[in-house]
């Protein structure tokens, strides 16, 4: 079994202690399509239509200053992971940096997000096979994508590499498809096209329709949608050489991923009047459907089923390492550390099937109560990412020092504009928040978020008393394997 990692003042020693027990079966490819694929789902697809109509053309700066702070987001999380790699990246670089409580409350509100979130995708997907394929119930669909994605995840961790490859790989193709077609229509160069000129960009009230405001609006409504960037740090501790890797798989994702983001929303504000926009009705339909693209709505619900899935497998993924990487730490059950052996090894299969077993209730509770207690769970983790995001950055700012003290060799990839666009992201991830709570259908997501917080920081505070009593009384701190 691995031995603890050393106390958080050493973290050079903590790039050496015996590796985890985990295979090392993901490649560089599948990492670099991770990386892009990861933020690629049916928010973008999707959720857009909402942001576009709340502010007009100006969802292109949403879009960019959203970007902007999930890219210094990555560019942090990557210089610690390639500094660090492990499987709980930054529930490990928390713990490290300021504390046992730190490492323990990121860990267990990741992991509740992702089984969350992981109910929703599977539903969604169900969703749109039940209209291909009436006759099979919906919650029969839930269960076919649950156990075909639990098996997957069961065996070599290449299968997950492999199914994350060939789902990233296709929703990338689809988003550069549309980027070609989009600018053949914007120059008029497709059969039976004009070029549409700016008319849709100053028209219909101007680029900014409602203002600066309704850019700040467009923020909030799609901040969240670059959620998943986080778990390519989290399988970097799978790959063959995880600080070379991770580093890699970072620079190469970020500003792509801003330019498919920034990229197609321009498009779309280009080609179609923002007012035409409805919320919940995909603008990539929309756009392909005005420059005659047969069957549009078909191959978006296809491009759309296909990010559902590839999020799920993604989502059960990184929760089972999370929470194996919280076990591994004495943050979490031991029982949940035994990892497979023979042609399959290193699968923490436990720690699949205990994520697997919390998603099926979360499926089961927004299958029959989705406006109640599914909801309130919904909300509870409806701001955990921006948590995440804010300690990783706190994370940071402190292992930066420490490592350049103690380890420069170890800073392969640099945080640009260290400590003040850390600092900046900070308070964007703090100027969010605050917005969020001044916006009343994002103020619940803000206050039971919260809560959660609250509630497992407590459970942390607890179990640091704990420890320290059981040292004063000579008997040890808490179980650490």
């Amino acid at each position: 079994m691995p031995s603890a990692p050393p106390p958080p003042s050493d973290p050079v020693a903590a790039t050496a202690v015996e590796p985890e027990p985990l295979s090392h079966g993901l490649k560089q490819r599948h990492l670099t399509m991770l990386g892009l694929g990861g933020v690629i789902g049916a928010g973008l697809f999707v959720g857009s239509g909402a942001g576009i109509a709340v502010a007009g053309p100006g969802i292109v700066l949403s879009y960019l200053l959203a970007g902007a702070l999930a890219m210094l987001v990555m560019r942090m999380l990557g210089e610690m992971s390639a500094a660090m790699p492990a499987s709980g990246a930054f529930s490990v670089h928390a713990e490290r940096a300021l504390g046992r409580w730190a490492g323990f409350s990121v860990g267990w509100l990741y992991w509740f997000l992702l089984v969350v979130v992981l109910a929703v995708e599977a539903t969604g997907a169900a969703a749109i096979a039940h209209g291909w394929v009436p006759g099979m119930p919906q919650w029969a669909w839930v269960l076919v994508f649950m156990t075909v994605f639990t098996a997957a995840n069961l065996t070599a961790v290449r299968n997950f590499g492999e199914f994350e490859f060939w789902f990233a790989g296709l929703k990338v193709a689809a988003i550069v498809l549309f980027l070609v077609l989009g600018v053949l229509a914007v120059g008029g160069w497709l059969p039976d096209t004009e070029p549409v000129g700016l008319a849709n960009l100053t028209g219909q009230g101007g680029f900014l329709p409602a203002g600066w405001d309704g850019v700040v609006s467009g923020v909030l409504a799609v901040v969240f949608a670059f959620g998943g960037l986080e778990v390519v740090t989290i399988a970097a501790a799978e790959s063959e050489d995880p600080a070379r890797n991770v580093a890699r798989a970072v620079r190469s994702a970020v500003w792509r991923i801003l330019l498919f983001y920034v990229g197609s929303m321009l498009v779309i504000v280009t080609l179609l009047p923002w007012t035409s926009m409805v919320p919940g009705q995909s603008p990539y339909v929309a756009v392909l459907d005005s420059i005659g693209v047969p069957g549009a709505a078909q191959i978006m619900n296809v491009v759309v089923f296909v990010a559902l899935l590839s999020a799920l497998n993604a989502n059960l993924y990184g929760s089972s390492r999370m929470v194996f990487s919280l076990a591994e730490r004495g943050e979490g059950p031991c029982a949940l550390l035994k990892v497979s052996g023979g042609g399959g090894g290193g699968v923490p299969r436990r720690a699949v099937l205990a994520s697997v077993a919390f998603g099926f209730v979360s499926v089961l509770l927004n299958l029959v109560w989705p406006d109640t207690v599914f909801l309130y769970m919904l909300n509870a983790v409806g701001a955990v990412l921006l948590f995440v995001w804010a300690l990783i950055a706190v994370s940071q700012l402190r292992l930066r020092r420490r490592i350049e003290r103690e380890a420069p060799e170890l800073l392969t990839l640099r945080m640009w504009g260290f400590p003040w666009l850390t600092w900046a992201a900070l308070a964007a991830i703090g100027a969010v928040l605050g917005l969020m709570l001044t916006d009343p259908a994002s103020r619940p997501q803000v206050l039971w978020s919260a809560g959660a917080a609250a509630l497992v920081l407590a459970v942390a505070g607890l179990r640091e008393v704990r420890d320290r009593r059981r040292v004063r009384d000579g008997q040890g701190a808490g179980p650490r394997p």
